[in-house]
């Protein structure tokens, strides 16, 4: 692990953040000054302290917790939390410690490199000698070290000890200074996070990379002080971020800019290139703080101790696949699925000393273990207490490590992680929203990092997973993003014709009909029906399934008796192939039933959602989503029969569930509390309606948006609600604004802008407007007969409204 001469740097953080090539040479440190009889001359540093670097931050914050654990007495240990091999700034802070004591006047100040023990034995000789300790003579230096800590803790003068870079605690535990007069503290640094540094009332400061406030204020002194500040641009923050806002990578990043004069959206497009390797983005002669090695030497450090910590072998193959992760933090979770196992049994380094231990499965807790080393050498962190996230790797020593994995290796980690992905994903995944997130964060990395071995032979199923959450989570235009990628990645790499291609077709499909895009969803859709029955034949699972996606988008667009000729041949041809209680049957019944609601087939509907209730439950489970969606559809038909009454209890239920299960945001949700509401208005309860339905048109307006057809929905059913409480006034406003947004995005023939229409006309009955009513009211009646039938019950409804308003207008 770096042992030898640190004149290249003592500390891992020197390159970026300070000068420790003046530290003196092991080798040349069995010199000493031979004491001499006069007194010393006060104050004495020894070491030197290294110099500060170019454009150094001082990390207020930082310092107020170094200086609050000072006070406290006893020493501060400054150690890393995530970033991996070092580069976080600990030399730099422990420096700017000693700098800050050396000017308040304080006696003694010694540096000691402490990679090795001998290296802290020769400078604390050195000090005690150039303080003309009695019995000090250059000889023995152990001896001269001995009697130095025997002063350090007696004295009154004021005294400071820096211990750089501690790598083996245990060896330095003799050699830990004291103050028994309290005039006397230590600053150590190191990367690891170990027990023994705490022990001895040692107080540890975490020291993470910079905030992105300090890394952008360090581009900014650092090239604007080599008048370089026109390379500052509106990038800045985003390479700051692309660096991972570590200190070192941010020295060599700005040392390379002013060579090159690359402004930040230059370099940042430089740096994220797949091609570039990071010895090339931030190259050794970027060092100009005389820090002496490469970048991903430094990342990679503390593998030679973790090699030796590491007996069973499993350290190595384990930061692999976590290279190839979310940096932000991926589940425990995973690192106790069979698929990881597996491959860390047969990929153990050979570092494992026993034979017969490397035949042997290896075990959750030994996964553990191998996490743990990692985290005590700081190349990852892992804290099961910040679950989902609890293991986490700073994103340059990542790639550091990528860029050092054999790429043969690649294709079985990329298909390891993403089999445990697969393995950890819970089916249905709404009631876990911040894990399901995780686990998307985690594909979208893994997709990135393992170049195009997720798609052979054929896309790895976390691919769609992933998808299928965006979907299901309500969130469209990320849905939509990605399913286009998918859809473009499949193609070029397997095929248009290929059956995943086809579903990635319908997915995207269905984020556009999800996001109120429903005309391109059929155009779409139409294509994909046509293209999987040619492909993939008439009774393949898939092309059922594109039957029935096109069926549910036919009905959102009120087509709906297109709609249930393509549902009815679905559910029988899903009874058929997949059987009565296969999920996608009982699906396909629920979907089914809403047509023939939504064609006045109340009871017919009713009949079959009771069903599919009853079948939800029993196969998916009281809370699955699908099971919620089943009750929401049961006392929609229950309201249109009339029966408010059983409609309101089960869609209470189904708001409480949706919440619980979905979360408050949920378009599920939404639309289950705008179900209540309308159950309640149809029960005389318009005051509770109207406190609902307020609050759905503001939430479908944040989240779904002004123009999504669930918005114009939710403000439709307000002023319903307004109008039966006497708010006609300002139910009409609503009402016109809602019949012009219908007819510019659904289309003047979709069901739902007649049903508008009819709303609206209905109000200006109310408010004596008969003239214009019945005006609005004869094109309803005319477009009903025509785009429903003449005998459809709407269509009845109207004329016979008419009939009565003409009557009793002729009256007048």
């Amino acid at each position: 692990m770096g042992r030898g001469g640190v004149g290249a740097g003592g500390n891992i953080e020197g390159s970026a953040l300070g000068d420790n090539s003046r530290v003196t040479n092991i080798r040349e440190q069995h010199i000493y000054e031979a004491p001499g009889t006069a007194e010393a001359m006060w104050p004495v540093e020894v070491g030197p302290v290294p110099a500060l670097a170019s454009a150094f931050q001082p990390r207020s914050v930082l310092r107020e917790r170094v200086n609050a654990a000072h006070a406290g007495g006893g020493t501060v240990v400054l150690t890393q939390v995530l970033s991996g091999g070092g580069g976080v700034g600990k030399t730099q802070l422990a420096a700017a410690c000693a700098t800050d004591a050396l000017a308040e006047g304080t006696d003694l100040v010694v540096w000691a490199a402490a990679t090795e023990v001998q290296q802290v034995i020769t400078q604390y000789a050195q000090a005690a000698t150039r303080i003309q300790l009695p019995g000090t003579d250059g000889q023995d230096p152990e001896v001269d070290a001995r009697t130095l800590l025997e002063w350090l803790a007696t004295t009154s003068r004021r005294w400071l000890v820096v211990l750089d870079d501690i790598t083996d605690p245990a060896a330095l535990q003799r050699w830990w200074p004291a103050s028994r007069t309290g005039t006397g503290w230590v600053v150590a640094t190191t990367r690891l996070n170990d027990a023994h540094l705490t022990g001895g009332g040692r107080t540890r400061v975490p020291i993470d990379v910079y905030t992105p406030d300090e890394a952008r204020a360090y581009l900014h002194a650092r090239l604007s002080g080599d008048d370089m500040g026109h390379l500052l641009d509106d990038h800045a923050p985003a390479l700051a971020e692309a660096l991972g806002h570590l200190p070192l990578a941010l020295s060599h990043a700005a040392v390379y800019m002013i060579n090159e004069e690359l402004d930040c959206a230059t370099y940042l497009n430089l740096f994220t290139n797949r091609r570039t390797r990071l010895e090339q983005a931030l190259p050794q002669t970027a060092d100009t703080e005389g820090y002496g090695r490469q970048i991903t030497t430094t990342l990679l450090l503390t593998l030679d101790a973790v090699h030796a910590s590491d007996p069973a072998g499993l350290t190595v193959p384990a930061l692999r696949l976590a290279a190839l992760l979310d940096p932000a933090g991926h589940p425990h979770a995973l690192w106790t699925t069979p698929p990881l196992l597996d491959y860390l049994t047969t990929h153990r380094s050979p570092t494992a000393s026993d034979g017969a231990t490397q035949e042997r499965p290896v075990t959750a807790d030994q996964a553990h273990t191998a996490l743990r080393i990692l985290h005590r050498y700081a190349l990852l962190s892992c804290d099961i207490r910040v679950e989902p996230r609890a293991v986490r790797i700073h994103g340059l020593t990542a790639r550091a490590v990528r860029e050092t994995t054999p790429e043969l290796d690649l294709p079985h980690l990329a298909t390891t992680a993403a089999d445990a992905l697969v393995h950890t994903w819970p089916e249905p995944d709404h009631p876990h929203p911040d894990f399901a997130a995780v686990l998307r964060a985690n594909t979208d990395a893994l997709a990135e990092h393992s170049l195009d071995h997720l798609w052979h032979p054929q896309g790895h199923p976390v691919l769609y997973c992933a998808g299928t959450s965006l979907l299901r989570a309500g969130l469209n235009e990320s849905a939509i993003a990605y399913w286009r990628h998918m859809t473009t990645k499949s193609k070029w790499l397997l095929g248009k014709s290929h059956a995943d291609t086809l579903t990635a077709r319908g997915n995207l499909a269905a984020a556009y009909r999800q996001a109120g895009r429903t005309g391109e969803a059929i155009e779409l859709q139409e294509r994909v029906v046509a293209d999987s029955e040619r492909a993939l034949g008439e009774d393949h699972p898939d092309t059922l399934t594109a039957r029935a996606n096109l069926a549910f988008s036919y009905w959102q667009a009120g087509r709906t008796r297109e709609a249930i000729v393509i549902e009815e041949r679905v559910v029988a041809d899903r009874e058929r192939i997949l059987g009565e209680d296969h999920p996608g049957t009982v699906m396909a019944r629920g979907y089914l039933a809403a047509s023939y609601r939504q064609a006045e087939r109340t009871r017919e509907a009713i009949v079959i959602e009771e069903r599919v209730v009853a079948d939800s439950e029993r196969i998916l489970g009281e809370d699955h989503p699908n099971t919620l969606m089943a009750r929401g559809y049961l006392a929609a038909s229950y309201r249109q029969a009339g029966r408010s009454g059983e409609a309101i209890v089960i869609e209470e239920r189904v708001v409480a569930d949706s919440e619980r299960i979905l979360g408050e945001d949920h378009p599920n949700t939404l639309m289950a509390r705008g179900s209540l509401a309308a159950s309640y208005r149809q029960a005389g309860r318009s005051g509770e309606a109207i406190v609902i339905e307020e609050r759905v048109v503001t939430d479908f307006e944040r989240i779904q948006g002004e123009d999504h057809p669930y918005t114009l929905t939710a403000r439709g059913n307000l002023a319903a609600s307004y109008r039966q409480a006497g708010r006609t006034d300002a139910a009409i406003l609503i009402e016109e604004r809602v019949v012009a947004d219908r007819e510019r995005i659904l289309g003047e023939n979709h069901p739902d802008t007649l049903t508008a229409r009819a709303n609206l006309a209905f109000s200006y009955w109310e408010v004596g407007r008969s003239g214009e009513a019945i005006v609005i009211e004869e094109r309803v009646v005319a477009d009903r007969e025509r785009i429903l039938g003449e005998n459809h019950p709407r269509t009845a409804s109207a004329r016979k409204k008419l009939l009565i308003w003409k009557q009793e207008s002729a009256a007048t």
